[in-house]
Formats: C-alpha cells, sequence, structure tokens
C-alpha cells in the first residue's frame, strides 16, 4: 500500500497519551517549571503527527522533518508534582509548506485545563535545512485530519497575542492576581 493509500484514523481532538509530572520538573515555586509544558506539547504533538505520517520513519524515508517556527504559550492552572495530564492536539490550518496548531493540556483526573499552545511548523528538507512542500500523500492526510477537526468550536484562546492592554499598564493598575483568566 502507498502512502497515499494508507487510512487517516482522525480524533477530534487528537488526545495523545498520558504523562505524569515528573519530581525534577518542579521548581522552587513549588509548581511544574515552564519548559516541561513544552515537553507535555512537544510530546503529543510527535504522537498526533505520526497519525498523518510526519513521523521518524517519514525522516528516515524522505529525508524530510517538521520545525517549531513559532509558538504561543498560556499557562492557566498550576500543575504539581505527581499529577497526570493528558493533551489534545488539532490542526486549526495548513498550507504547502506549514501546520498551524493548537494544543490544550489538560488534568487528567479533574478535566481543568493547565495549559494552552499555539504553534507554527515547517516542513524542512533535512538536506538543505530549508522549507520545502509537502508531498501530496502528507497534504492529503493533513486534509483529512483539519476536516474533521474543523468541525470542534473555535478555542477562545486562538489567535492570542501577548501585550498589556491599552489602560492597564503601570503598578497602579496591575491586577492583583496573574492567572490568565482572571485578567480582563
Amino acid at each position: 500500500m502507498s502512502p497515499a493509500e494508507e487510512p487517516v484514523f482522525v480524533f477530534a481532538p487528537y488526545v495523545a497519551s498520558p504523562v505524569r509530572v515528573e519530581p525534577g520538573w518542579i521548581d522552587y515555586n513549588g509548581h511544574m517549571n515552564m519548559a516541561y509544558y513544552h515537553v507535555l506539547f512537544d510530546r503529543a504533538v510527535d504522537e498526533a503527527f505520526e497519525v498523518v505520517g510526519l513521523g521518524a520513519e517519514y525522516l528516515k524515508a524522505r529525508n524530510a522533518s517538521y520545525f517549531t517556527a513559532e509558538l504561543h504559550t498560556v499557562y492557566v492552572r498550576e500543575l504539581p508534582a505527581d499529577a497526570v495530564t493528558r493533551t489534545t492536539v488539532r490542526i486549526v490550518d495548513f498550507d504547502q509548506k506549514r501546520i498551524h496548531a493548537y494544543f490544550e493540556s489538560h488534568h487528567l483526573a479533574e478535566g481543568w485545563v493547565a495549559a494552552t499552545c499555539e504553534q507554527l511548523f515547517l516542513h524542512v528538507d533535512m538536506e538543505t535545512r530549508r522549507v520545502a512542500p509537502f508531498p501530496d500523500d502528507i497534504l492529503q492526510k493533513l486534509a483529512a485530519v483539519k476536516a474533521r477537526h474543523d468541525c470542534l468550536p473555535r478555542p477562545p484562546g486562538l489567535g492570542r497575542s501577548v501585550g498589556i492592554k491599552a489602560g492597564r499598564a503601570g503598578a497602579s493598575n496591575a491586577p492583583s492576581v496573574t492567572s490568565p483568566d482572571q485578567i480582563g
């Protein structure tokens, strides 16, 4: 069976394997250090992109891969040591050379969102180390996944930018709590 003929099993959203927060990931504030949220997202994207054929075998067979070009993470709620998480991945958009994906890491037992991440991935020819078009079979699989993910409601934080809203700058206007869900 050629790569273009292989079936695509589409989950909406894709749900990655559970990951337990390791004690070494906890910082001096007593919660998971920001860097390790990216470990959760990275592991989830590796699993999810395998579904469309962009895994380790793709690199070996076609000498191409994907690189993160940009990301935006929102830390919503603290994760303590030993918490078990499950990250979801959805394809928001793609074109000939790029994939825009959205992630949510959830506390597995309680269901709340710990963090979200939005990433832009580039398809890269590993010989030239330059951005290159996806092969047709990968584009077809991405289209199948995106069509299914388009049925999901738009995530409320999608496309969010970093910045301070006008009138909010300065100590006198600073919020007393810095959780993203409590900042207007």
